[in-house]
């Protein structure tokens, strides 16, 4: 009986801890400080290969420039996150928009802004931990489709405009996803996982 008894104990002590852990779940994403991020490029040098770039893909473009920090997966699709220490968020907003124009762009809430291409969603938001430490994900279409959550992006863009997006026309009312962007949906690949391609102009996959 006592040893039936811990077990159970031992049982209860697990799925509390389980449901502890799930319920941070989504809005628990990645942060990091300026001593996590790789050695970069200059400014300078960022800048000039974007703007010489013959890669219009900003997938591409942002894993050519940026550290790699973690990748995101749901449902079958994925995000990738990077950062950067060279820039601010609207100086960096406006490196990449005036290189490669986004078909929507969104103003500045709580320190984020989002722009919005032809097949991703590209996010840009200061670290909680530091705020010298740029962050930026490129999620696919169809990861923003399965996994973002509608009343978080209708605060960015009207729901209206992102089905359009989307290419679906009830997305705001039947998607139940709650993901906010910036790792923490569980499928992540861990954090320090950093990787920089580098290159020059037309640097690709």
């Amino acid at each position: 009986m006592f040893k039936r008894g811990m077990l159970l104990i031992g049982l209860l002590f697990l799925l509390i801890l389980l449901a502890s852990c799930s319920s941070r779940g989504i809005d628990q994403g990645m942060s990091f400080a300026a001593e996590d991020i790789p050695n970069e490029p200059s400014k300078d040098e960022i800048i000039e290969t974007i703007n010489h770039s013959t890669n219009y893909e900003i997938d591409d473009v942002i894993e050519a420039n940026f550290s790699r920090m973690d990748e995101v997966s749901g449902d079958g699709s994925k995000a990738e996150i990077y950062a950067t220490t060279q820039f601010g968020l609207t100086e960096l907003s406006s490196v990449i928009s005036n290189a490669i124009e986004p078909r929507e762009i969104s103003e500045v809430k709580d320190n984020q802004q989002i722009l919005i291409y032809p097949d991703h969603f590209l996010t840009l938001r200061e670290s909680e931990e530091d705020s010298d430490v740029l962050l930026i994900e490129v999620a696919s279409d169809e990861f923003v489709r399965r996994n973002y959550s509608p009343n978080f992006l209708s605060t960015y863009f009207s729901i209206r405009l992102l089905e359009s997006m989307l290419g679906t026309s009830n997305w705001g009312s039947s998607n139940k996803g709650g993901y906010t962007g910036m790792g923490g949906l569980g499928g992540s690949s861990g954090r320090g996982n950093t990787t920089f391609r580098g290159g020059g102009p037309g640097t690709g996959k």
